[in-house]
């Protein structure tokens, strides 16, 4: 009797504990049961292997922008005019010969305002993060720049409705997190570098390019997946060649004629254009998979391609902790990719209606334990018993 008395609290305690486990997975992942092969999907695998792609990308415009800024070519927006002449000669001209509602000259008489809207902020957010390497280091860059995702986030919520689980805040904190190992590596390594003498315009500069960041990729998550693709960036090219036409003109008349123009700049050039148009070109698909939110941690290991080619190119240190870094931000991109994201759109009562019958089901199993046990003990407890489960699942049955 006793043994009995024990197995039955032992296994009451086990499903007590397997069901408070449920519970929390439920309040971190929202009303589904996640399985080995849930996680590591063939999806997942895609996405984490097109955001290292875009991480590359990016690591290429950081390598030429250093080979130029060591040949004293200090020309941003003449590099950014590049890339959006790129857009402008492809996606722009693939508008212009559309047909029907979709064509260019619909677009610009309903929506040129906001696309125009759209290119200000991304080539000012180019200009600013550029303009801020003169007055701060770094390392401030590095852990300032990471701000766009929390905004993002918040944008994300306002304007497209996006909700996210606590386990999607919990992968931005791990993300975040890696970001600091690297920044602590780079401080190991003493590669501390760039101009302190306005410290506080720098991180502001910062700040506000990383705002206007998030406010482009939100456009651009919201463009890519309920208009097209091609439009975005034949919008991107068209107003981007214009409003960096202007600024170049305006702020780097006296830079680009002093350029001495060689084979070797031209060629880094042609290489920062290409990756430009590349990223951009890329990005709106890895969006459209994932969101903007996952695409920017994903972009976060950009810096540590940088470092491993600056190893190489500029005699760079090394350190473990980049290593370690690289795998805490991979860690949280591909918790923050397990669990959707989900719209305000989506009925909140289906959840909670899900997540109510599951927590039934853990009841029920807890008192089948002591069902077996009081079958055990005698007929009229074994009647009683049943038969108040039998209206218990009556109950539940009719639920569902």
């Amino acid at each position: 009797m006793t043994d009995q008395l024990y197995s039955v609290g032992e296994n009451s305690f086990e499903h007590g504990r397997l069901g408070t486990l449920r519970r929390w997975g439920r309040f971190l992942c929202g009303p589904r049961n996640l399985t080995f092969k849930d996680v590591l999907t063939w999806q997942l695998c895609k996405t984490i292997a097109m955001g290292q792609v875009l991480s590359m990308l990016i690591c290429g415009t950081a390598v030429t922008c250093q080979y130029l800024a060591n040949a004293g070519v200090e020309a941003p927006m003449l590099q950014s005019f590049l890339n959006y002449t790129l857009l402008l000669l492809t996606y722009t001209l693939a508008l212009a010969f559309r047909r029907g509602e979709n064509n260019i000259v619909r677009i610009l008489n309903t929506k040129w305002w906001k696309y125009f809207l759209m290119a200000l902020t991304d080539v000012e957010a180019n200009y600013t993060v550029v303009k801020a390497y003169q007055f701060t280091t770094l390392t401030s860059i590095q852990l300032l720049d990471c701000f766009v995702i929390p905004v993002l986030m918040v944008l994300s919520w306002i304007f497209l409705k996006t909700r996210y689980r606590p386990l999607h805040v919990i992968a931005v904190a791990v993300c975040l997190l890696g970001v600091g190992a690297m920044v602590g590596a780079d401080l190991l390594a003493g590669r501390d570098q760039g101009s302190s003498s306005h410290v506080l315009l720098g991180d502001g500069l910062v700040l506000v390019s990383a705002a206007l960041y998030a406010v482009s990729n939100v456009c651009q998550e919201y463009t890519v997946k309920n208009l097209s693709r091609v439009e975005f960036l034949g919008m991107m090219g068209l107003f981007g060649t214009l409003i960096s036409g202007v600024q170049m003109a305006i702020f780097e008349s006296k830079a680009v004629p002093v350029i001495n123009w060689n084979l070797k700049i031209c060629l880094l050039f042609v290489a920062y254009t290409l990756c430009m148009y590349g990223l951009y070109s890329f990005m709106p698909v890895v969006v459209k998979m994932t969101s903007a939110t996952a695409v920017n941690l994903s972009l976060l290991t950009a810096d540590l391609f940088s470092l491993f080619c600056g190893m190489f190119l500029f005699r760079y240190n090394f350190s473990g902790l980049y290593i370690a870094s690289f795998v805490v931000i991979t860690l949280g991109f591909i918790m923050f990719n397990i669990v959707p994201t989900y719209t305000a759109d989506q009925s909140y009562s289906t959840n909670d209606r899900a997540y109510h019958l599951a927590s039934s089901a853990d009841v029920q199993q807890d008192g089948d334990i002591v069902v077996d046990w009081l079958q055990k003990e005698g007929q009229e407890n074994q009647d009683r018993t049943g038969s108040s489960h039998k209206a218990y699942c009556n109950g539940f049955c009719s639920q569902i």
